[in-house]
């Protein structure tokens, strides 16, 4: 039977997942009401055939692949606030590991929703000074000294945890990391793929991880 907590994050989930829905309809939609007029709606048909069916895809495997890492509660309200592979994901493994709790339990889905939900009011207020602030940080920002440092946020968050995870289990890794080093080297221009490649990673790392369990190298 479903716990009470279970039912009460599920139920306020949808709720929040269906709010959030309509208030990203409703600007573009005010926005046609107050100015009286309507997209072509061909050049966004157009559009959506470009993008809709990577994003579509993404979505549906990030929730299968990060939804069993953020439990319940860390799930919906990472996919609220989103940006999850850059910024939620990494807060809540690292919360996680502190707090020495394991990933899909209740004592992990815990403190995953507590951390994904500081690090959106971080981030929140971060951007919230940042927009006051914004003239007097510009030139510090644009700086050439700092433009090495914001080319590479996204392997520096993944880099910290990736050493400690490794260090771990090393032998899960080996597999998964040789091919998508191969892939790179072969083709550097799936970078801008990393999205799709990072679920895909995923999938391969608990197949390798399945294997080595059935034969007790784990």
């Amino acid at each position: 039977m479903k716990s009470f907590y279970e039912e009460k994050i599920h139920r306020w989930g949808r709720v929040s997942l269906a709010l959030a829905i309509l208030l990203f309809l409703s600007y573009p939609v005010l926005v046609s009401v107050y100015f009286k007029t309507l997209p072509d709606f061909s050049l966004v048909l157009q559009g959506l055939l470009a993008v809709a069916p990577v994003y579509w895809t993404v979505g549906a495997i990030e929730a299968l692949t990060f939804g069993p890492m953020l439990g319940s509660g860390g799930a919906y309200l990472g996919f609220v606030t989103g940006n999850l592979t850059a910024m939620k994901v990494p807060a809540a493994l690292r919360a996680m590991q502190i707090a020495k709790a394991e990933p899909n339990s209740e004592e992990g889905e815990v403190i995953s929703t507590i951390a994904i939900a500081v690090s959106s009011i971080v981030t929140t207020l971060i951007l919230v000074f940042g927009m006051l602030l914004l003239n007097t940080l510009r030139p510090v920002l644009e700086s050439a000294t700092l433009a090495p440092a914001f080319a590479n946020v996204l392997p520096a968050l993944f880099g910290g945890l990736a050493v400690v995870f490794l260090a771990k289990h090393w032998k899960i890794a080996v597999v998964p990391m040789a091919l998508m080093l191969t892939l790179f080297l072969i083709r550097p221009s799936l970078s801008s793929a990393i999205s799709l490649l990072i679920p895909v990673s995923a999938v391969i790392t608990i197949l390798v991880a399945r294997i080595l369990y059935k034969k007790n190298k784990l």
